[in-house]
């Protein structure tokens, strides 16, 4: 299958898409501005709370005729604009596919290393958000604004969470499983790459962010030579240190010696060099930097969990010889003592994360409807992943039976190529949901070869479904339409036969906003849905019932902006208590439930309406192969600037072969 790499067939119709495009702009930039000048968040409201009553009036009696009458100046330009758009849609292709040419900006994907399938297994890491990137007035009712400025800054979050090593934690004590920052603290950081081996214990994901200098690449070769020599880490995992956590039950600092230490440690440390972009200060209230704030990982200073350590030897250090060593801001992954000894019986990690994992693979976005933004967006994820598709569905009446103002909101971006993609749209959208060409995209990745010349494929497909309230039929129609499809995209991709596989398939994953939770009486069509039995949901216990650690992913726009919630490591402590998250989560409705909001959320069972869903399925899969789930994580790194909690799942695919 041909992947489209522009919009149209030819360069006359992109020539003449952008001529009414430019008629068309005007108008629309203009009745955007217009309407979100009524539309005020909380945060604007705070801002204005110290100016007079009457100055936010005066301005809008001042702006609202100037916006009027040049509205009205461009609306036939915009006329003639739309009239030559949009027949061209017919013609446009439903998806763009950026690859980047110059890999040496990619600090991820210069570190990947082609899958042989010769070790015991392979790690693949998923990640799914909402990020909220609609015109700015329709961003407005959701309580979030500046939608380019935002754009920009959640593409600096993900790759700058994705791109950190990967720490992996040996804990000695069977007895003592959780990390502390004063056993953490005591460790030496091992350089970018390192990896070391342990003989046993209970094994702990961690994550830190590194910066230095062409910091994507110094080490490859060094890394894939310590691979060489170790037997612990499975094949293809790059970016990884492993280190060793001694399990004495007393090794604990106070919160005096560990706030004592991280400031020896900032202040021996060098300052970090500002990232790319940096000079250009977004308006978001989220970008003005706070002690304890490591949600960009951009600020010199961090919280009580987040360790700075600077890697030094032995003897006298020379302030000079510091300067030059990299900078590694390790952030514990925090699993609290009191969930893990609840839920012992998981096979799987679980947790609430500061950050994006480290070595994200593939990331499937929604709701990155405005274009301006969704190109801020690739560029910024272009430096941590090599292939993104974006910009994908229809518009006009090309391909569904309503006229379509924006696209699909869907975005895909990954470490590995794309061999196939699909998009198909879901017709029967209803209300405000019909504007959009709201549907499912597919894709299918190469991820290795076997020394037998096999391809080693996977598949992902990532889907927003209707979100009006109530839509039970149409949402169930779409996740019929939604099975459908993905088992023609997969008869219509396979190369290969039962006698004679040409590609062994190592994963299937489905990921999105469904917009419907496990636990809402008025969802239980959905939640007893056929999908359900062909993929797994790591965070359901069953149908109605979600697992005592899954959270809600849907956050109350009222108190996005509020101080406890405002930075990544603040909401992620307020969400790591029940009380917290009665707070600042949505809660599932209920028949039954009392008209106070208090009463309602305390009343209802489940920890919040988690919309956002990431499955996998074992069906269609390579049969001498095992995939099972091994993280699961909430993330808050996105606070402020979404009104939703991204999602991640690492899954291992194992080979059931022993390492070389």
């Amino acid at each position: 299958m041909v992947l489209y790499t522009s919009p149209f067939p030819n360069s006359f119709l992109s020539v003449l898409h952008s001529f009414s495009w430019g008629l068309i702009f005007p108008c629309y930039w203009l009745a955007d501005r217009l309407v979100g000048s009524f539309v005020p968040t909380t945060y604007e409201k705070r801002q204005r709370a110290d100016d007079p009553c009457y100055f936010h009036a005066l301005c809008i009696i001042i702006t609202t005729p100037i916006y009027l009458a040049l509205l009205v100046a461009s609306l036939p330009f915009a006329l003639v604009g739309f009239l030559l758009w949009s027949p061209l849609q017919s013609a446009r292709r439903p998806y763009i596919y950026s690859r980047l040419k110059d890999k040496s900006h990619a600090n991820g994907a210069t570190l990947l290393t082609e899958w042989k399938a010769a070790g015991s297994g392979k790690s693949f890491c998923f990640g799914s958000a909402n990020v909220c990137l609609l015109p700015d007035s329709l961003a407005r009712f959701n309580n979030v604004f500046n939608t380019q400025a935002r754009a920009k800054e959640i593409g600096r979050r993900i790759r700058n969470g994705a791109s950190r090593p990967q720490i992996k934690i040996y804990i000695d004590s069977p007895t003592n499983t959780s990390i502390s920052a004063a056993s953490f603290s005591s460790l030496v950081s091992p350089q970018a790459g390192d990896n070391r081996t342990v003989n046993a214990g209970i094994k702990r994901t961690t994550s830190m962010e590194y910066k230095g200098d062409n910091c994507g690449s110094n080490n490859g070769e060094e890394s894939r030579e310590d691979k060489g020599g170790s037997g612990e880490p499975h094949e293809g995992e790059e970016n990884t240190c492993i280190v060793r956590i001694n399990g004495e039950e007393n090794g604990h600092m106070s919160d005096t010696e560990t706030d004592t230490a991280n400031g020896q440690a900032r202040a021996s440390g060098p300052a970090e060099p500002p990232l790319e972009g940096d000079a250009e200060i977004s308006k978001t209230p989220n970008h003005k930097q706070k002690e304890g704030d490591s949600g960009s990982l951009d600020s010199c200073s961090a919280s009580r969990e987040s360790l700075v350590k600077v890697r030094v030897g032995d003897g006298t250090v020379d302030q000079s010889t510091v300067n030059n060593k990299l900078l590694y801001k390790a952030s514990i992954m925090k699993k609290t003592s009191v969930r893990k000894k609840k839920h012992t019986d998981e096979t799987f990690d679980h947790e609430i994360s500061a950050f994006f994992p480290a070595n994200l693979d593939f990331l499937c976005l929604q709701e990155v409807f405005d274009k301006r933004a969704a190109e801020k967006l690739k560029e910024q994820l272009h430096h941590y992943f090599e292939y993104i598709v974006y910009d994908v569905g229809v518009y006009s009446c090309h391909g569904c039976c309503s006229f379509k103002f924006v696209n699909s909101g869907l975005l895909f971006a990954s470490r590995y190529p794309v061999m196939d993609a699909a998009y198909h749209c879901y017709p029967n959208g209803r209300g405000m949901d019909s504007l959009a060409s709201k549907g499912a995209l597919f894709l299918k990745v190469q991820v290795g070869s076997t020394p037998q010349d096999q391809r080693i494929v996977g598949y992902i497909s990532c889907t927003h479904l209707q979100a009006i309230a109530g839509d039970t039929t149409v949402r169930c129609e779409q996740l019929d339409m939604l099975q459908d499809w993905l088992s023609e995209f997969r008869k219509s991709t396979s190369s290969s036969s039962t006698a004679n596989p040409e590609e062994l398939v190592a994963f299937d994953v489905l990921c999105g906003d469904l917009n419907f939770d496990n636990c809402s009486s008025e969802d239980k069509l959905e939640q007893q849905h056929s999908l359900f039995t062909h993929y797994k949901d790591p965070c359901r216990a069953g149908p109605g019932e979600d697992k005592p650690w899954a959270i809600g992913t849907l956050l109350d726009p009222e108190g996005l902006y509020d101080e406890e919630v405002c930075t990544p490591d603040n909401l992620q402590k307020v969400l790591e208590s029940e009380e917290g998250r009665k707070g600042y989560l949505v809660y599932p409705t209920s028949k039954n439930h009392s008209s106070s909001q208090k009463g309602r959320k305390a009343s209802l069972k489940g920890n919040g309406r988690r919309i956002d869903y990431m499955l996998y399925t074992e069906e269609g899969l390579y049969l001498e192969w095992k995939v099972e789930v091994e993280e699961f994580s909430f993330i808050t790194q996105l606070a402020g600037l979404t009104d939703h909690l991204p999602v991640a799942m690492r899954l291992m695919v194992s080979t059931g072969e022993d390492d070389p």
